[in-house]
């Protein structure tokens, strides 16, 4: 599909639709080609965004401090017995 750049401003939404969904959007002047509009594709390198996640658990562990074992946070509820106080 060839629009002109003047009538691409009061459809860019639509163009952009249209280009996104895969139809061949091209943008004239004068008459002549200038601009195509095609949807951008984003490689995802799944070796690049595991590293990533690595360092930021690193970096979280590293600033995280341990707190009290919750194992036995209830004991005070109850006494020698078990039973509640």
């Amino acid at each position: 599909m060839r629009v002109s750049v003047t009538t691409a401003k009061g459809q860019l939404t639509e163009l952009v639709r249209r280009a996104e969904a895969g139809e061949e959007v091209i943008l004239t002047r004068h008459g002549h080609p200038a601009v195509r509009l095609a949807p951008v594709t984003v490689n995802v390198d799944m070796e690049r965004r595991r590293h990533a996640l690595e360092e930021v658990m690193k970096a979280g562990a590293a600033l995280a401090t341990p707190g009290p074992s919750a194992a036995r946070s209830q004991d005070f509820l109850y006494d020698d017995d078990g039973l509640p106080n």
